[in-house]
């Protein structure tokens, strides 16, 4: 998909932040539709589907969340939500219900741009691409190869799943609870975080060069992990 021209959907009752929203993404060659309300979202999403929707969580009619679980329903389309800041739950929530990204109100319009690319860019991406580059680390899907600057770099099973999860999804948080069920299972609960950590722990020292300072894995404090997108 070619980012520019790629049409947004903005969900947000408040006038000012849609006006707000759809002059500065115009600014950026975004063409951008609008809803004030969760049924009027919904009903825009379906008849002329957007690349790329913005979901306020705060509706008058629907909640976000809600409105969130049935577009899920039938739709894989990149849902960025809006947030009250400082509301750690709303954020793993609308994470773990299927958005692909937030961003916390008063938000930045750099901020907002760089997520709406990484999303854009993110679906735009095969699904079957084998091989995953970021600058000098190379992860080979397909042997399950992993090369940091043309170095083999050897790592358990677990490890290997871990760092495949969080790369699949670069540029997006993933929380705790998906990383340890993807990994560990279903049976796996957030009290088991402490793996997580541990394995994370591994990843760094093996990957980065300073794992004080990491430029793949950066920690979500109290959400999850976000494996940095490079291109």
């Amino acid at each position: 998909m070619n980012e520019h021209g790629a049409r947004i959907l903005i969900v947000d009752d408040e006038p000012q932040i849609r006006k707000l929203l759809k002059v500065s993404l115009q600014a950026h060659q975004y063409a951008i539709t609008e809803a004030a309300s969760g049924e009027e979202g919904l009903l825009q999403a379906s008849t002329a589907p957007p690349d790329l929707i913005v979901l306020d969580l705060g509706l008058p009619d629907l909640s976000g969340m809600e409105v969130l679980a049935r577009l899920r329903e039938w739709s894989g389309v990149p849902i960025i939500v809006l947030t009250a800041k400082d509301r750690e739950e709303d954020k793993i929530a609308a994470l773990d219900g299927g958005a692909d990204d937030y961003v916390t109100k008063p938000f930045g319009m750099g901020e907002l741009v760089a997520r709406i690319r990484v999303a854009l860019r993110h679906v735009a991406k095969s699904p079957n691409e084998p091989i995953l580059q970021f600058d000098e680390l190379t992860i080979d899907l397909a042997q399950r190869i992993v090369e940091l600057r043309g170095e083999r770099v050897k790592l358990t099973p677990t490890e290997y799943d871990l760092l495949k999860l969080l790369a699949s999804h670069a540029g997006k948080v993933v929380t705790q609870r998906q990383l340890l069920q993807q990994v560990w299972g279903a049976q796996t609960t957030e009290s088991d975080s402490h793996y997580l950590r541990v394995y994370i722990g591994h990843l760094r020292k093996k990957l980065e060069e300073d794992s004080t300072q990491p430029k793949f894995i950066v920690t979500e404090p109290g959400i999850g992990y976000r494996f940095l997108s490079r291109d």
